[in-house]
């Protein structure tokens, strides 16, 4: 494309602003002339090629442009007689350069905003610039429109018109076609066709094929006077202070990310909010980045005026402090989970007359594969393994399923529920003893060795990039132990929870109904030492897992297990109870909370699951961890298809209820 100024007029009307330059380097603002924005945003567009016709004071205008050292080329075509002819002869002499070329076109005194330029830019189709909302003009441009296109352009048309600003984007047909009846015009030997407007040659055309581009109450003006430049000047101020707003979760910037930037940037002041860690964590995934370098990210990219937390999913408090005049966004929230933020940004928008602007989402496999990296990076064992600390430390209390097989990992790992405009999801993993060994239809002794358990984790981890809580049971002999730490911190697993009983295992759900040997304090204490000293990272935690209030041993034995823990050096502490109400489990926590602020609780609410996340976070809990509901729902379900097939001798009962296998595989990442 390349873009026609017509600078040949004289610019009388403006009196001694142009009596040594022409109109065009007028001075809108304290940083800019008329031209040296149009050859901004020219240049913007990646246009790099600009036709300029001169007139009088084509000396001064070539050695201003050259001075602006703009990356564009510029060829000058002077009109000889620019003071006896009107514009469309100024087309006429540069129509070498002009010809099977697609056009933007625009007179020299035009002043537009960005956002106007920029959908003339972005038009499919040639099109003219219109205003459905402004007062017809008496003496400039109206555009007569029918059948959805421009049939005429002209200072005379007042019937189904409206105001019109020259500013075109032509198509090479198009243009060549108006081009065409342009030099028939000049040619024709009739010298009042060199003095009337290029639009009269357009008119003659049949079958045009430009398209109006409403602009309504937008910038789009030509200075012909004084009083025509204090009216854009200050609109331009006005337009320059507009503040914009948008927001910004992802910690990797890519060329989609930052063509919309650009575009938002010209709307006005812009100001990016950058969603907390804790809000991306509970929508989206782990950011690799945390808060604080992503907006440092965002502060470093030009056009950004200001970078400000973001703190949930919902843009109300921001919106409601900055009030800005825009919100930008992309167009994938008109649909599905975000469509209900989208609904609450238009709301508030609303109550103060606040516009949103939704640009093309930008996707593509180029965009996938970024998100695909980055899901790959953190499915490595030094990113997952420290993240479970991570997301303590930023959400105060994470969430964890149970998972035993690959598929089950993918579950828990895609699993997300949009509540209000925000998304839950599980933060963690738990791979627990009692869900691998029921998975293999062994009984819950410790039976299933760790190199199978071990497998089991590999599964999981191959295809899934969520911290994992491994259920260490006893956690062995001491010496074993030191080497199951060091396997699974190598492994990448973030967490492992060992429970201070001796003997062969019990599962705890029989409580005292089976005999169980609850460690020595001092042995067990032992054995977390140990631990602690054969890892090798920070980021590996081991969590002592207290059984007094299951073998009904009493609240100040649990207390003193987890103090005296604590000191051996335990990372964490899970308290378990086998009762319904949850009054011991909260006042175990009350009471360790009097002595000890910042240890992370650990609690399986398997028999006592009315109480809420929001209860355990209230109270000091830490981590909340469903140890065994997919095994529980998953095998029922299972029974109940194969009972269903032997009563009618056929699958389509059971088919009936099924999930289509398509849709389970679409769990399954093609890579991983």
């Amino acid at each position: 494309m390349i873009a026609l100024i017509l600078n040949s007029g004289l610019g009388s009307r403006m009196g001694v602003l142009t009596s040594e330059h022409p109109k065009c380097m007028t001075e809108i603002s304290g940083k800019e002339t008329i031209l040296s924005r149009q050859l901004k945003l020219i240049s913007d567009a990646g246009i790099e090629e600009v036709v300029m016709t001169t007139g009088a004071f084509d000396g001064v205008l070539a050695n201003y442009c050259k001075e602006l050292d703009m990356p564009v080329k510029i060829t000058f075509v002077k009109n000889p007689v620019y003071d006896k002819t009107n514009y469309i002869y100024s087309i006429y002499c540069a129509r070498e350069y002009l010809k099977d070329k697609d056009v933007l076109l625009m007179h020299g005194d035009l002043v537009f905003e960005n956002s106007v330029f920029d959908e003339v830019i972005e038009s499919e189709n040639s099109c003219m610039t219109v205003s459905s909302t402004l007062p017809l003009p008496e003496k400039d441009f109206k555009a007569v429109i029918k059948d959805g296109k421009i049939e005429k352009v002209g200072i005379e048309f007042f019937n189904d018109a409206y105001a019109a600003q020259p500013l075109y984007k032509l198509m090479k047909d198009d243009w060549n076609r108006w081009l065409g009846a342009i030099e028939a015009y000049c040619e024709s030997g009739d010298e009042a066709k060199k003095k009337c407007y290029a639009e009269n040659a357009l008119n003659e055309l049949e079958g045009k094929n430009i398209y109006p581009l409403d602009f309504t109450d937008r910038l789009c003006a030509e200075i012909d006077d004084p009083s025509d430049l204090a009216v854009v000047s200050s609109k331009l101020k006005e337009i320059e202070n507009r503040k914009v707003y948008m927001c910004f979760s992802t910690d990797m910037i890519h060329s989609g990310h930052i063509s919309i930037i650009k575009k938002a940037a010209r709307l006005g002041k812009l100001t990016i909010g950058v969603l907390s860690d804790e809000a991306v964590a509970s929508y989206k995934r782990f950011p690799l980045l945390p808060f604080s370098e992503r907006k440092a990210m965002f502060e470093s990219i030009s056009g950004v005026h200001d970078v400000v937390e973001q703190k949930t999913l919902s843009y109300r408090e921001n919106l409601e402090k900055l009030r800005p005049d825009f919100v930008v966004h992309g167009d994938d929230w008109t649909e599905g989970f975000q469509r209900p933020i989208r609904d609450e940004v238009t709301s508030v928008l609303a109550q103060y007359g606040g516009r949103l602007v939704e640009f093309p989402y930008s996707s593509g496999d180029k965009f996938k594969e970024l998100e695909k990296r980055a899901r790959a990076d953190l499915s490595m064992p030094d990113m997952r393994r420290g993240r479970l600390k991570k997301a303590i430390a930023m959400k105060g209390t994470i969430t964890a399923i149970e998972a035993h097989s690959g598929l089950t990992g993918l579950i828990a790992e895609n699993t997300v529920v949009y509540q209000d405009g925000g998304a839950r999801q599980f933060d963690a993993m738990w791979i627990s003893s009692l869900c691998d060994s029921t998975a293999k239809g062994k009984p819950d002794i410790e039976l299933v060795d760790m190199t199978s358990r071990f497998r089991t984790i590999d599964d999981i981890m191959e295809v899934t990039t969520k911290p994992i809580i491994f259920d260490g049971d006893t956690g062995g002999l001491t010496e074993h132990f030191v080497y199951t730490v060091k396997t699974l911190e190598r492994m990448g697993v973030s967490m492992v929870i060992i429970e201070d009983k001796t003997g062969l295992k019990k599962n705890s759900l029989f409580g005292t109904e089976v005999k169980q040997t609850q460690a020595d304090i001092p042995d067990f204490c032992e054995k977390i030492r140990a631990g602690k000293k054969a890892q090798k990272t920070a980021d590996f935690m081991i969590c002592a897992r207290i059984e007094s209030l299951i073998l009904e041993r009493g609240m100040d034995d649990a207390l003193e297990r987890a103090f005296a823990f604590t000191d051996a050096g335990a990372d964490a502490i899970m308290i378990h109870s086998r009762k319904k109400e949850p009054d011991e489990i909260f006042k175990f926590v009350e009471l360790f909370r009097e002595k000890d602020k910042t240890t992370p609780i650990v609690v399986v609410p398997t028999s006592f699951n009315t109480v809420t996340e929001e209860e355990f976070k209230e109270r000091g809990v830490n981590v909340v961890i469903y140890a065994n509901q997919l095994t529980r729902t998953g095998f029922p379900a299972m029974q109940n298809a194969a009972k269903m097939i032997l009563e009618h001798h056929r699958a389509k009962e059971c088919d009936d209820i099924c999930m289509p296998f398509k849709e389970i595989i679409t769990l399954i990442p093609e890579e991983n």
